[in-house]
């Protein structure tokens, strides 16, 4: 492996591995504090960032598998390990949602609200605006260096995160209106904890999906039209091919595997042929990074370029 390689790899193992400690700080001070103050937005919380827990560990795990080179059971790496934990990764939440959202409903239904005293109220606000500020500072962490070394799980990560900051702002909003209905006594903000985790169930289930899909789409080989309409646009400001058919494009994990049927003069050299195609895989890898392209020449017929 070259030494840039063991660099990335090395960041982001070490990037995966503090968001996996994150993590553990916060699912243990909102575990905590959802004990002492029995509040269901805090608990669902609490849950969320335990399951961030296993997320993150997935993610740390599949991010030293996925950079293994291929072998002999795995000929294209093993990049898919990326893609497969974000797809646990959405189970989890998808988990999540049906807890927060049956006990959220049931507190509803049977008029239990959530009342806290002083202290109670201090502990609570301080563990979710921790929680912020952290999740905060390992998403812009997290997407800097998924972005930088194009890492499907690390991105999936900081996506993730990213969302549990407006999750943890809507709690936040929901103990403000605790304290609200202790000085107006309008029914409203009784159910304020009970409605806040409710939005918390809402934003992760948005998320799930938007994960979950792009997780599948990847394990299915579904090519996103964008990646073949740039490949189309390259090949086709290549002069000397004349048209090209059979274009295949698959992704795995941070890797892009393209392979193609390129169109040339009939009476060029075999040489000739072959650095064309030479050049073909050299532009769109250029252009795509860490993308491994397998150019077939053959001499220019009645194929339509496609």
């Amino acid at each position: 492996m070259h030494t840039e390689d063991l660099i990335a790899q090395n960041e982001k193992k070490n990037v995966a591995l503090i968001s996996v400690f994150a993590a553990i700080v916060l699912t243990g001070g909102k575990l905590i504090v959802s004990l002492l103050t029995g509040s269901i937005g805090i608990l669902s919380e609490a849950l969320h960032s335990g399951l961030d827990f296993i997320a993150a560990a997935i993610t740390y795990f599949a991010v030293r598998l996925s950079d293994k080179p291929a072998d002999k059971n795995h000929h294209y790496g093993h990049g898919k390990f990326e893609n497969l934990s974000a797809f646990i990764e959405t189970l989890l939440l998808f988990i999540t949602c049906f807890w927060i959202i049956y006990e959220a409903t049931h507190r509803i239904i049977s008029g239990k609200g959530l009342e806290l005293n002083t202290i109670q109220t201090i502990f609570s606000f301080i563990v979710v605006i921790l929680s912020i500020i952290i999740d905060a500072w390992r998403s812009k962490k997290l997407y800097l260096v998924a972005k930088k070394h194009n890492s499907q799980a690390l991105e999936a990560d900081a996506l993730h995160f990213s969302t549990d900051i407006w999750s943890s702002a809507v709690v936040l909003l929901g103990l403000v209106c605790v304290k609200i209905y202790e000085w107006t006594q309008l029914p409203i903000f009784f159910y304020a904890d009970s409605i806040a985790a409710l939005i918390v169930a809402a934003i992760v289930i948005i998320v799930a999906y938007r994960l979950g899909k792009r997780s599948i789409d990847v394990l299915l080989d579904r090519t996103s039209p964008e990646t073949i309409e740039k490949i189309n646009s390259i090949i086709k400001g290549i002069p000397e091919v004349l048209s090209f058919h059979n274009l295949k494009i698959r992704t795995s994990g941070a890797f892009t595997f393209v392979e193609l049927n390129i169109h040339v003069e009939p009476n060029l050299t075999i040489e000739k042929a072959h650095e064309i195609s030479h050049k073909v895989e050299e532009i769109i890898c250029a252009s795509i990074d860490k993308c491994e392209v397998h150019v077939h020449e053959e001499p220019e017929n009645n194929h339509k370029a496609y």
